[in-house]
């Protein structure tokens, strides 16, 4: 099946307020508690894939004050969340929803559960409430509800993605598609964009930009943007093309990773994602002489480029995507707006991988800022050496004969060589778990 650019942005790039993990969770309660018939729960039980659990464990939840916690999120959506809004789930929380859930998981009524063997995203919910129980299953992307059931027994619903069913989802197909094409055809994707897809990515645009604006205003998180923003104005370092992609960059994770209550546009299943795909393309066009057009069309191949990685590495892996996935899509993007042909594009993409393809992910929180930061930076780095010739040649290491080689490489460093490694990060990760709560 062929598929077009519509369509990847369609199922690659959606709005998502909170970290897409604890945000999948409560997506999987909220569905669950709206098959009771009170909507009243005795208690709450989620399983959940080991990625999912390392991404959401000590990431802020939006609307909270500064929580965090995986049983948080499942007792949020219960209680307070809207299942149509999908990845806008907690969007309408309220003090009095955050009270009731804290309580929740104080009277020990949630339970999250490690599905320690599990390959590829899943959150399973079984919710009790009398003699009823609800249940619901998300798979392969965090909004992907497959099956809902009440009592045992399949319920029909909207919130049941069509053509949807466990173990597949919609984007199966489409990745499958991507998997097959050279980055030349790729690039021709943006040929297709039309004036409704610029719109698209223009709201995409506006919406991370105001998650920066907020990041570099009030210093939130880590306060690496702003911290990069005043040791300019000290004249400690000078602000080129490469800091205005990391100041925004960065600002805008600490914004999000701080648990501010804005959406962002996301990519490849990933808010982090969409903000390192959109915004050192949007920074770097300040020192360029190009139109508005252009800027969405790189974009646009950006999105691109980091739904390519994504078929390859899985949603979630051990690699850091933001680096080798949007990283990727953003120097890509960035090499396109210089005005650079496909084999400058492969260049880029190639010097970037041979950069971070060695940064882990060790699960989303304030610290990923410093991350966005440095792949910001990476990428308009990898395009600018591109541009003047300097390619990484395909005898160092993992890098390819072509940019599709280096990154179906990439892939099988994430899914096949770090099994192992991912699992090391999630045990250290909870030698250390508290409660906030």
């Amino acid at each position: 099946m062929k598929y077009t650019v519509k369509d990847l942005l369609r199922l690659e790039v959606v709005p998502a307020l909170g970290c897409t993990e604890p945000v999948a969770i409560a997506l999987g309660t909220a569905a669950a508690v709206s098959l009771l018939p009170e909507r009243i729960f005795d208690s709450l039980e989620v399983w959940v894939d080991p990625n999912i659990y390392k991404n959401g464990l000590a990431v802020t939840i939006p609307g909270t004050g500064g929580l965090s916690g995986l049983d948080l999120a499942a007792a949020l959506g219960a209680l307070g969340g809207d299942p149509a809004r999908k990845l806008e789930v907690l969007g309408s929380l309220d003090d009095e929803i955050v009270r009731r859930a804290r309580q929740c998981v104080r009277d020990g009524v949630v339970k999250v559960n490690l599905l320690e063997d599990q390959v590829g995203l899943k959150v399973r919910t079984r919710m009790v409430s009398g003699e009823h129980v609800a249940e619901s299953l998300i798979e392969n992307l965090h909004d992907n509800i497959v099956s809902l059931s009440l009592d045992d027994q399949p319920v029909e619903s909207p919130l049941i993605r069509v053509g949807c069913t466990p173990g597949k989802s919609g984007l199966d197909d489409l990745e499958d598609w991507l998997k097959g094409m050279e980055l030349r055809e790729l690039v021709a994707l943006t040929d297709e964009l039309d004036q409704d897809d610029l719109d698209f990515l223009k709201q995409g645009v506006d919406m991370n930009m105001c998650l920066a604006e907020e990041g570099l205003k009030h210093g939130l998180g880590l306060g690496v943007g702003r911290t990069l923003e005043r040791l300019v104005r000290q004249r400690l370092i000078r602000k080129d093309m490469m800091l205005a992609a990391r100041i925004l960059t960065s600002g805008a994770s600490d914004a999000r990773m701080a648990g501010a209550s804005l959406p962002a546009m996301s990519s490849g299943g990933s808010g982090n994602h969409g903000l390192t795909a959109i915004l050192p393309i949007w920074a770097v066009k300040d020192y360029l002489d190009v139109g508005e057009r252009s800027v969405l069309e790189a974009i646009g191949l950006s999105h691109i480029i980091t739904a390519y990685v994504k078929a390859h590495t899985g949603r979630l892996s051990a690699v850091c995507g933001c680096s080798v996935a949007a990283g990727a899509g953003a120097a890509a993007g960035i090499t396109y707006l210089l005005g650079g042909t496909a084999q400058h594009i492969a260049g880029a993409i190639k010097n970037l991988t041979e950069d971070l393809a060695g940064i882990i992910c060790d699960g989303a929180k304030a610290g990923c800022a410093l991350k966005l930061a440095t792949a910001a930076g990476t990428a308009v780095q990898a395009a600018l050496f591109s541009l003047q010739g300097v390619n990484v040649l395909c005898t160092d290491g993992i890098i390819g004969r072509s940019s599709e080689d280096t990154m179906r490489n990439v892939g099988m460093l994430s899914t096949e060589g770090m099994i192992e490694t991912d699992r090391t990060i999630l045990k250290i990760m909870l030698e250390k778990q508290f409660s906030n709560v």
